[in-house]
Order: C-alpha cells, then sequence, then structure tokens
C-alpha cells in the first residue's frame, strides 16, 4: 500500500523532533504535527525556562555573598516582568530553531491537533497554535507517539484556584506568598525559585522527606537545605481544601490541621501521559488506566507500526531520554547499520534548587538488594562559603559493590552538582571501580575532587534482601 509518509510523528517535543529528524537523514519521507508548542514542554514549559529562572533567583544571594569578600554591593528590586519578558524572547528564539532544524532535514510539518483514525491514517484539524488551518488527513506507513505528558492535579475542593508549572511561567506578577504542594523535581525547583526572589514558601509533601526515589542520605541533606533557604516545610500532610477569602487570598487546608494563607498554591502533584483526543483507543493501542502507553523493547505498542517515546510511555520521564529513544527508534527503522545504544539503567538526574542536586547509577538502598555494599560520604563547607559566611554545606556520597568495588552510585548536593555529575556518570556507566577512581589525580582546589579523595569508607551496608 503507498502511504503519504514513511513515518509520521505526532508531538514536536525533544524526542519526536530527533526522531523525525534521524529518519530523514536516513531518506525516510517524515511529516511531524504539532498542536501547542514547537519543542515540546521541556523547551516552553519546563526544563529550559525553569533553569533560566532558577539562575535569575541566584543573584540575590550572590550580591549578599559578595560581602565576605570586600564588595560594597546592595541589593536591588527585581524587576519580574523583565524576566518573564527575557524568558519568553528566549524561547521565541528556541521555537524557531526547532521549526528550522526540521525543515532543514526536508520533514514536512502540519499545526494543529493529530489524531488517529486507524494504523495508518491521521488527521489533523485546527488547534490553539493554528486556528484557521483547514482540516488534513494523511497516510503513514509507521506512526510515533511523542506527545509527552501533561500536569495532574488533585482532586479537591477548591482546586480550581490553584495553578500548575504551566501557568508559572507566565504569572504576570510574581506571588508575595506561594503555597507549593508536592516535594518531587518541580516542587523543590520552584520552591526554590519563589523563595529566591523574595517570596514566602510553604513546601507541601506526602512523604517524609522531599525527592522521593532519591538516596536516603541525599534527600536529608536537600532536606535541611530547604531549610537553610528558608523555605517552611509541612512533610507527610496533604492538601484537603483550598478556600478563597474575600481579599483575593487563599487559604489551604492540610490533612494536619495546618492552615496556610497565601497569595498562590501551586501543584507540583506529578504528571500524566497527554492522551486525551489522540484516537489511540480507537486505533487498538493498549495503554494502562493512567494513560501510559504500553511499548516493548523496540518502542512499538500493541498495534504493529505504531510506536511511542518520551513521557507518554512514563518509563524514564527525562527530555534526553525521549532524544535517546527517538534517536535509537529511527535509526532501528531507517538506518542501514546497528542504531546506537544507550545505558538507560545510568541515567544521571538533577534537581536545579540551590544549592543544585544530582545522581547517578544505584542508592544504597538499590545496591544493598544486590549484596553487600561500601559507603563513602563527605560533608565540608565549600570554599567560596568561608568567606561568604553561607551555612549551606556540600553534600558527596559514593555508593560501591563491595564484592566487585565497582562504583554503582554517585550522589552530592551543592555548587555545580549536575556538571559534575555529567561526568560522573561516564565512569558509573563504564563501571569503573573504586580503585580506578582513587588512582585518578584531581583538579585543586575544586569540590569535584572530593569524589576521587574519598579514601576512608564511611560504613558497609550489608545485603537486604525484600
Amino acid at each position: 500500500m503507498s502511504h503519504d509518509f514513511d513515518l509520521f510523528v505526532i508531538g514536536a517535543g525533544s524526542g519526536g523532533v530527533r526522531c523525525a529528524r534521524i529518519a530523514a537523514s536516513h531518506g525516510a519521507r517524515v511529516a511531524v504535527a504539532e498542536s501547542r508548542h514547537w519543542g515540546g514542554t521541556c523547551v516552553n514549559l519546563g526544563c529550559v525556562p525553569k533553569k533560566l529562572m532558577v539562575q535569575a533567583s541566584d543573584y540575590g544571594d550572590w550580591v549578599e555573598d559578595s560581602h565576605g569578600f570586600g564588595w560594597n554591593t546592595k541589593r536591588g528590586q527585581h524587576d519580574w516582568a523583565a524576566l518573564i519578558a527575557a524568558k519568553d524572547r528566549e524561547i521565541e528564539r528556541l521555537n524557531g530553531i526547532y521549526v528550522s532544524m526540521l525543515e532543514k532535514a526536508g520533514v514536512a510539518l502540519f499545526t494543529g491537533h493529530a489524531t488517529l483514525e486507524d494504523a495508518h491514517t491521521v488527521r489533523i484539524d485546527p488547534s490553539p497554535l493554528a486556528p484557521q488551518a483547514q482540516p488534513r488527513r494523511v497516510t503513514a506507513a509507521r506512526i510515533v507517539i511523542a506527545v509527552g505528558s501533561t500536569p495532574t492535579l488533585p482532586k479537591i475542593p477548591g482546586a480550581e484556584h490553584a495553578i500548575s508549572s504551566d501557568e508559572a511561567f507566565h504569572l504576570k506578577d510574581r506571588p508575595e506568598r506561594v503555597c507549593m504542594v508536592g516535594g518531587g523535581y518541580i516542587g523543590v525547583e520552584f520552591a526554590g525559585i519563589f523563595r529566591g526572589f523574595g517570596s514566602e514558601v510553604d513546601l507541601v509533601y506526602r512523604q517524609p522527606q522531599p525527592l522521593r526515589g532519591f538516596d536516603t542520605d541525599l534527600r536529608h541533606a536537600v532536606h535541611d537545605a530547604i531549610d537553610l533557604r528558608g523555605i517552611r516545610q509541612h512533610a507527610g500532610a496533604s492538601p484537603t481544601e483550598i478556600g478563597k477569602q474575600a481579599d483575593g487570598s487563599l487559604v489551604v487546608s492540610l490533612d494536619n490541621g495546618t492552615r496556610i494563607e497565601t497569595d498562590c498554591v501551586f501543584f507540583a502533584t506529578g504528571r500524566h501521559p497527554k492522551v486525551t483526543h489522540l484516537g489511540l483507543t480507537q486505533a487498538g493501542v493498549a495503554m494502562q488506566e493512567n494513560g501510559r502507553v504500553i511499548v516493548d523493547e523496540n518502542s512499538e505498542t500493541s498495534v504493529p507500526g505504531i510506536y511511542a517515546i518520551g513521557d507518554v510511555t512514563n518509563r524514564l520521564n527525562l527530555t534526553p531520554v525521549a532524544i535517546a529513544e527517538g534517536h535509537n527508534l529511527a535509526d532501528r527503522l531507517f538506518g542501514k547499520g546497528p542504531p546506537r545504544q544507550w545505558c538507560y539503567a545510568t541515567t544521571p538526574k538533577a534537581v536545579f534548587f540551590t544549592p543544585t542536586v544530582a545522581s547517578v547509577g544505584l542508592t544504597e538502598a538499590e545496591a544493598a538488594k544486590e549484596g553487600d555494599v561500601d559507603v563513602y560520604v563527605s560533608r565540608f563547607r565549600p570554599m567560596r562559603n568561608t568567606l561568604s559566611g553561607r551555612a549551606q554545606r556540600t553534600f558527596m556520597k559514593l555508593v560501591v559493590d563491595q564484592a566487585s568495588q565497582v562504583v554503582v552510585g554517585a550522589h552530592m548536593l551543592g555548587d555545580d552538582a549536575p556538571e559534575i555529575m555529567q561526568g560522573l556518570a561516564i565512569a558509573v556507566t563504564a563501571r569503573l571501580t573504586k580503585a580506578d577512581w582513587d588512582r585518578t589525580i584531581g583538579i585543586h582546589p575544586t569540590a569535584a575532587e572530593e569524589f576521587v579523595t574519598m579514601r576512608t569508607r564511611t560504613r558497609v551496608t550489608p545485603h537486604k534482601v525484600d
């Protein structure tokens, strides 16, 4: 059967764009449909604008820190509107780059909402990004679902008064008081952002410590860092209701009896696959109850010829992982040689709080399920803080499989942790031993050199079977 395209990608986020570009480079006839933002969540409502705002929020502290180094500087007033405008200009520039990359690769672009009619037919209807567009129907030999995810909001009374990360990047004014609900990446990061700009911040989360899934020692270090940042933590709590008062302010009631008066309630309570109105059920694509598209090891769904990559599969929801999945899929479908392989098990991750958090490999608890573990921990005051007077300390940890002496995990809280962890991720992926780390000469004076000078074992954690 003849089709209009060899590959049709629904969603122009990082994963979808990479898949389309690589497939086109192999000679395939490729098209992409996008209904909202060229570049997807990461570029428009996620990683990129979030990090710009984190960086902006740090400058006030740097002014105060400079006094310890002899600078007679004064902290001025922050112009929130100017920041949002600058951020928007950068995002617009990046949108253009994504479109340009696809066009230069020879990819056909469709602006509108794509819906599957069957395993080979896609209908593109008008969307907010192109409300005047005419409906189109095209066919493709293969289809890739790369639509990403969207915020999940608690179903409690008054939830309509809250915002999510989608709205946070476009607030007209900075709220003076923010109640952040959620102790994951987004909640911790935005709590730090608003606090850095001077807002009073309450951080509410259900777990006893923030950042569920990270190493336990690292989570404790983050908890202490949040306290030092001046953020009020409400651990082990959940909101039950949001009330609006006559003056426009909000009151958040928690299940432990606490009431928080605030100007803004920000839900950072997870995300779920954005699969509504895609026609997946009609096309026969199997999904779980939360909308997760079920795929095999080759990213193929239950329908032959339909694939899914990135957050919509709810596997490892990180932008570089979606890019790797898209690249791998395009190579496998259209490449002439073996597809490039990635090591997903050692995918590093970072939380852009102040100070930053980063991790790669296994936590201590995960490693102990495999065998006895040697643990190395270091806590110290970074050089900058010896003069600035800031109380924040750096935390570093190595997790080593005792039998093989392979370093299976590295964890850090401190300045430039993500930049340092990217290099360490290579060592962990390569399964270098603690002896390899020990014989590596450090760069002095840096915080990073501590990772190759941790000689004294902190403790041994015995093998623990669930």
